[in-house]
């Protein structure tokens, strides 16, 4: 289960809330783009998926950059402690040299399947550690594991029917940083021994709810951040547990390359996404928070149950009896304590905030999690007036690399 709770007041906002319902059902109607669809349609990918055979692997290495892991590193990185039998997931993303040797050193290849994921088959950094991994391991496409997971017809899935590798396809109505419930995530997930069934069904939750008019706060808060978004142009998510730092990756990405775009009227318009982990980012951004520029909005999010009994132990030690208050609560207390406290004095300063909050981790409260920053990533597109699902600016940049080897 997840609750929402906003602190923030804003009025007259029913035509805001009615418009961006309106806008985003004629989105998902139109099949602008499918991402409203996975949450039903990959559940027969996850049946799929189930009939390969995973007894004689132990690893999964996924070669990809950007939407193309970054939801599923998200995924593995807050479920992988729940069970030790699910398979190990190396991810091959930056094209850093030091860092791919170390990764390919620990990697087994008779143990290993290869996942190359690409939405357009061609990205510069997949592509090009991909071909080093065929040369490193020396792989062979007849005898080793490698799959494909990309649009069809791409570059890359010919390139897979050449080469007789088994290919996913990723809907061509889905962008990459709204990819993580189609193929992108469900099979690496699903090869894994994930629950990826349970994680539709979280995400199917919310989504169905949000159709029936029943999730409200999510039409409320996406008019606070569309019409207040030149007061307040950093939105902070400030994330209270380790394991969500890639959830908090994620959400950057999805903010980032779907809000920052140039309106219908020519104007730049966008927030800049912040990712922080509680407690360990209070000692380094809450100053500024309380006393810098009000021109931020906070977003908490946070565990109530950890579902792990480790507690302070009822020590009192010489010269540090001041912190002796806290002996015998467990770390769970103390951890959601700082995110309430850390809450409330930014409220008391007035810095508009809103909380949410998981129950505990699971699969379906991960599902909704994914589809809530989605929905809101769409309503407050189409306030802002933009094209949420394209990235022109980063296209740019991918001509001028081109260009530059081009010269050579």
């Amino acid at each position: 289960m997840v609750e929402y709770r906003q602190d923030f007041m804003f009025e007259d906002i029913d035509n805001l809330m009615l418009k961006a319902f309106e806008k985003v059902q004629k989105e998902r109607e139109s099949k602008i783009t499918g991402y409203y669809d996975l949450p039903k349609e990959s559940q027969k990918l996850v049946k799929e998926v189930e009939l390969e055979d995973r007894e004689d692997f132990d690893t999964i290495v996924v070669i990809g950059i950007g939407g193309s892991s970054l939801g599923t590193k998200a995924i593995y990185s807050l479920l992988k402690h729940k069970n030790e039998n699910y398979k190990k997931i190396i991810f091959l993303e930056n094209p850093d040299p030091l860092e791919l040797t170390n990764k390919f050193k620990a990697i087994d290849k008779e143990k290993s399947i290869f996942i190359v994921v690409s939405k357009s088959g061609t990205t510069i950094e997949t592509i090009s550690i991909f071909k080093a991994l065929i040369r490193y391991f020396d792989i062979d496409f007849k005898k080793d594991r490698v799959y494909a997971i990309t649009d069809k017809d791409s570059p890359l899935h010919n390139f897979a029917k050449l080469n007789g590798i088994k290919s996913y396809e990723i809907p061509k109505n889905v962008g990459g940083r709204f990819s993580v419930l189609s193929s992108v995530g469900i099979v690496p997930l699903t090869l894994a021994g994930f629950d990826t069934l349970s994680i539709l069904k979280g995400a199917a939750l919310i989504l169905n709810r949000f159709f029936e008019k029943k999730e409200e706060h999510l039409l409320k808060k996406a008019a606070f951040i569309a019409s207040n978004w030149k007061k307040y142009r950093m939105n902070v998510l400030f994330s209270y547990s380790t394991y969500l730092e890639d959830f908090t990756k994620w959400y950057v990405q999805l903010w980032g390359e779907s809000l920052g775009k140039i309106d219908k009227n020519g104007q730049r318009v966008g927030l800049t996404p912040i990712g922080h982990i509680g407690s360990v980012d209070q000692h380094s951004f809450l100053q500024l928070l309380m006393e810098g520029p009000k021109d931020k909005s906070v977003t908490f999010l946070k565990i109530e149950d950890f579902e792990n009994s480790l507690k302070i132990p009822d020590i009192s030690l010489k010269y540090l009896e001041k912190t002796n208050f806290i002996n015998s609560h467990s770390f769970n207390e103390l951890l959601n304590a700082e995110c309430d406290a850390t809450k409330e004095s930014l409220v008391k300063v007035g810095v508009p905030v809103d909380l949410i909050s998981l129950d505990r981790l699971d699969e379906e409260n991960i599902g909704e999690m994914i589809l809530y920053f989605e929905l809101l990533t769409s309503l407050v597109g189409v306030l802002l007036d933009v094209d949420t699902y394209n990235q022109p600016g980063v296209e740019l940049g991918k001509k001028i690399l081109y260009k530059k080897y081009q010269k050579e």
